[in-house]
């Protein structure tokens, strides 16, 4: 195990602790809020507004995951709907995330579904996007089943994504490629153990660019989340080499990290997304993006003395 795959792994397991998370709540907002485009839906509009005027889309998250009680999830979904018509009211280019556990997916299954089936079906109207994202291990399978059925469904403005780090990854995106479904693939951000995912961060990075390679060599279009030097590098050799258009595929960044070089991206011809959150309930994201690497954390304590 590398230094930075030990790094995020004890961070995470020391973010799960209940008194760092107190302590993380009462002090942290400020910290978080570089990561965060603002606590509601009025700030986030503009902050996309801000970002498209200089060539870079945006995917819309509204914060919020593992829920315990199902009218929590009533209150997310509708809130869907109505960042859904704010952007499309706002004629900003941006789709939108969510998580499945955020609509219920660990309380009741079936509630879950038509919870996310509202808001698709109202992204649809819109010609609008809904990427459900990917949390850990126990609701893989079912965030698949759960796109699959949207896609039976006639409900194709929906896809996933899919975490590089999985053992299982490679016959996920042979299978879901086959269905149509569009992905975002990503190196994974969870704590998963050795019995499902690669430990070594090099095992983790060769599966990601062969995932990149499955959806390129096929012509599929290709989202490709990482802030990785090596990747992003490696993506635009692979396209030139293979005379790869750049609007066959498009870079990922998160809110608040190197937005100079998405903005380079954007002057160079790329087509640059950008990952933007908003809403009070930032503790579990803002953890997951400390623990991606040191200098993130590093970053979070020198902004702490100024």
């Amino acid at each position: 195990m590398d230094s930075t795959e030990l790094y995020r792994k004890v961070l995470l397991s020391i973010s799960g602790n209940t008194l760092v998370e107190k302590l993380s709540l009462k002090y942290g907002k400020k910290l978080a809020s570089k990561f965060i485009s603002g606590d509601t839906l009025a700030e986030a509009l503009a902050e996309i507004e801000n970002l498209n005027s200089k060539g870079i889309m945006v995917t819309l998250d509204h914060l919020g995951e593992g829920i315990k009680q199902l009218s929590e999830a009533t209150g997310y979904k509708e809130e869907y709907i109505r960042l859904i018509d704010g952007i499309a009211e706002r004629g900003v280019n941006s789709n939108v995330s969510l998580k499945p556990t955020q609509m219920g997916l660990a309380l009741d299954p079936e509630a879950c579904y038509s919870n996310i089936r509202a808001v698709v079906s109202q992204a649809k109207k819109h010609n609008n996007f809904v990427r459900i994202d990917m949390e850990d291990t126990p609701f893989t399978q079912a965030t698949i089943d759960i796109v699959l059925r949207l896609h039976a469904e006639g409900l194709t403005n929906v896809g996933t994504v899919i975490q590089a780090y999985l053992f299982r990854t490679e016959e996920d995106v042979k299978q879901l490629i086959d269905a149509k479904v569009k992905l975002r693939l990503v190196k994974g951000a969870y704590k998963e153990p050795g019995t499902v995912a690669y430990q070594q961060m090099s095992e983790v990075i060769n599966n990601y660019k062969k995932i990149i390679r499955m959806h390129l060599d096929k012509g599929v279009y290709t989202a490709i989340a990482s802030h990785d030097d090596r990747v992003i590098e490696w993506v635009k050799d692979y396209a030139a080499k293979h005379s790869i258009s750049k609007d066959a595929f498009e870079f990922q960044m998160l809110y608040g990290l190197r937005m100079n070089d998405q903005e380079q991206l954007a002057r160079d011809g790329y087509r640059i997304r950008c990952y933007m959150p908003y809403g009070t309930m930032w503790y579990p994201y803002y953890t997951r993006r400390l623990a991606e690497k040191p200098a993130n954390l590093w970053m979070v304590v020198k902004n702490m003395f100024k």
